[in-house]
């Protein structure tokens, strides 16, 4: 991890960042993040297509003989776990910044724009040492120190064993017990069966973000000779040939597929999808996610809305 994103002026100057353009459109907003409308629980209301059915209100469905279901609203206080995965698959990066880093920002994003309301902050470091639990507390001090102990986590030599991220979901799932925002930072590339289900009990009971972090050349090759690639999680070694079109065009193939079976595989647990890249204004395309969620919501709160099932869309 570079040094000047350990040092406080860092921090600051990247919290002004992302308060000067987003500032506004988080706070205060939690359905603005998701595209469900809230963790606690409101009036009941006769069921509709689409109604997820985890939210039956049997009590009343009993008395009335009617299928009911029970609205919910933001709360005041929300509280956030975030998912962070600083595995080796991570540290990579061809354009401005790598894939780490850019979690670390999004991250950032989401602690600046929701702590100031008191809503409780926590995190899942996930790294090559394992998994550490930073508790969910209040206040700036709090959210300062936690970005500074992801920002200073070492990176993990080759070879080195890491945790799936499928555990490290499981783990956090013991650790949240109040309803909530959980907030998945990752390049998903364990195999999605290993993380599938650990996400899906995740969303049974909180709201969750999954923002997927790509650089363009995991889709794309490019035509530069001979290429050396490196395995980070592995140290492996391969010579590549790039001059080949085929090659190259069997590599774009594969890596769609990839992206599509992540997408699929984040759709079925019932996770909403963010999409960013390391060659994209990633807080622009923050902004136009949080204003298409919340477009979402004003929708699904409209009696002339047919609500669709699903857990959320992505954003490409």
């Amino acid at each position: 991890m570079k040094p000047y994103l350990m040092a406080e002026p860092a921090l600051r100057r990247l919290e002004l960042t992302i308060t000067r353009r987003l500032d506004g459109l988080l706070q205060g907003e939690h359905l603005g993040l998701v595209p469900g409308p809230g963790s606690e629980p409101a009036e009941s209301r006769p069921y509709q297509p689409g109604d997820d059915v985890r939210r039956m209100d049997w009590n009343v469905t009993a008395r009335t003989n009617e299928p009911h279901v029970r609205d919910l609203v933001a709360d005041r206080e929300l509280e956030i776990w975030a998912l962070l995965d600083a595995t080796a698959s991570m540290d990579f990066g061809t354009v401005a910044m790598e894939k780490r880093e850019l979690a670390l920002a999004a991250l950032a994003a989401v602690g600046f724009l929701t702590q100031r309301t008191g809503n409780r902050v926590g995190t899942h470091l996930l790294h090559g040492g394992g998994v550490r639990t930073l508790p969910a507390r209040t206040g700036r001090p709090h959210l300062m120190a936690l970005l500074q102990a992801a920002f200073a986590l070492p990176r993990t030599p080759p070879g080195v064993p890491e945790p799936l991220l499928g555990t490290a979901a499981e783990q956090l799932g013991r650790v949240v017990r109040r309803r909530g925002l959980v907030v998945v930072l990752s390049d998903f590339l364990d195999e999605p069966e290993t993380w599938e289900q650990p996400l899906r009990r995740l969303t049974a009971r909180h709201q969750v973000l999954a923002v997927e972090v790509l650089d363009p050349r995991e889709l794309t090759l490019p035509d530069v000779g001979l290429l050396t690639l490196v395995d980070p999680e592995t140290g492996r070694r391969r010579e590549v040939a790039t001059g080949s079109a085929r090659l190259r065009r069997r590599y774009a193939e594969a890596a769609a597929g990839q992206r599509a079976a992540i997408e699929r595989s984040l759709r079925r647990a019932g996770a909403a999808h963010l999409r960013l890249r390391t060659d994209r204004d990633w807080v622009r395309d923050l902004v136009r996610y949080v204003m298409r969620q919340r477009r979402l919501a004003r929708l699904a709160t409209s009696p002339a809305y047919d609500r669709p099932t699903g857990g959320g869309g992505d954003v490409a």
